[in-house]
């Protein structure tokens, strides 16, 4: 039976239509999924994400933890509040899941966790931590609801006291602050500026409503899919999972090698670069039309691959996808749909951000 989050009965409320993700029962649309999108990328959306995991890691030898189990380096989170995206690997570079982390203090990180692999995540966090003597504590009494677009930040800094918003006010991307019951992030996962806000479940309905009240629009799971694909952000589960690494998913850019910090699947990802990374993750914009889907046979100078991600876009008014292909491919491809070999340009997410068509893609 799917799993319900506090926000379930205001989604039944507003005719959300309901499906399964990962176990728990999320709406995917209220309506037009297209209208969604577009109010995220031109004012403000919010989504719930109440299905996600915090996980709050406590104890003295919290950095050295997740020094060894993330590939990101948490040296680099010095202040309070700072975040930062990260893959946890296995030992052979894989990914296990995909997050972002924030340091609160030196003996107290928060990470948020994908909901489809809740289970796998907590049992790999939880064995890797007993040889570090720290606490690893779900926190599954908090929802989480992300607001985002242009308007975004404006529409939740005018329902918070004066003395909080104009602190939040001056949060910098990838910093997040506790503001009474709300832990207030600014990050998101739609190429748009917005918060990330974590808190009590029994709030949760409240600052929904509220902020339904000041204009904001609910959107379901469709608009976010291909928000965050415009926006040139991975899905796990379709652009990386455990049998691939950062290296062939776009996201070396996540892993911190410069320093003799050990981390787990290090060595395999060396190794992986001294052989040569053989495959790479792209972008794929169609020239006909068509639709791109997950699964698509992609055809390359240099040999096939496949579509993981694919959609049409909203913002661009064509097809686009993510395409895992061989390394040295030149700039066009063929991608066969339903048995007819369909041109595209192979570009370089991120296709969309920030409301406009990002350089380069068409």
């Amino acid at each position: 039976m799917p799993k319900h989050t506090p926000l379930y009965d205001a989604h039944i409320a507003a005719g959300a239509r309901m499906v399964d993700f990962g176990g728990w029962e999320m709406p995917i649309n209220y309506g037009s999924q297209i209208e969604e999108h577009h109010k995220v990328r031109k004012a403000a959306g919010m989504f719930d994400v109440s299905h996600m995991t915090v996980v709050d890691i406590h104890g003295a030898r919290s950095r050295h933890f997740l020094s060894y189990l993330l590939a990101n380096d948490v040296a680099k989170l010095q202040t309070p509040g700072r975040a930062f995206y990260t893959c946890m690997l296995n030992e052979k570079g894989g990914v296990i899941d995909d997050l972002i982390t924030y340091f609160m203090d030196e003996t107290y990180f928060r990470m948020v966790v994908n909901a489809a692999t809740h289970d796998k995540d907590m049992a790999w966090i939880s064995s890797q931590a007993q040889a570090f003597d720290v606490v690893v504590k779900e926190r599954a009494e908090l929802a989480m609801i992300a607001v985002q677009g242009p308007r975004a930040r404006e529409a939740v800094l005018s329902l918070l006291p004066e003395s909080d918003a104009l602190v939040a006010a001056e949060l910098k991307p990838f910093n997040a602050g506790q503001f009474g019951d709300l832990f207030i992030a600014r990050t998101g996962y739609t190429g748009e500026d917005g918060f990330e806000i974590a808190l009590p479940a029994e709030s949760a309905t409240v600052l929904w409503d509220q902020l339904l009240g000041v204009g904001v629009a609910p959107c379901g799971l469709g608009a976010r899919d291909t928000l965050r694909l415009e926006a040139g952000m991975n899905l796990y589960g379709q652009d990386m999972d455990e049998s691939v690494t950062p290296l062939e998913s776009g996201l070396a850019w996540t892993l911190a090698f410069k320093d003799e910090r050990e981390f787990i699947g290090k060595e395999a990802l060396l190794e992986q670069i001294e052989n040569g990374v053989k495959n790479q993750l792209v972008g794929l914009v169609l020239k006909d039309r068509g639709v791109l889907r997950p699964g698509q046979r992609v055809i390359t100078q240099a040999g096939e691959g496949v579509t993981t991600s694919g959609s049409f876009s909203p913002t661009l008014q064509k097809a686009i996808a993510f395409a895992r292909i061989p390394k040295n491919a030149s700039q066009s491809c063929q991608v066969d749909i339903r048995g007819k070999l369909l041109e595209c340009t192979i570009v370089r997410p991120p296709f969309a951000r920030n409301g406009t068509v990002c350089e380069g893609v068409i």
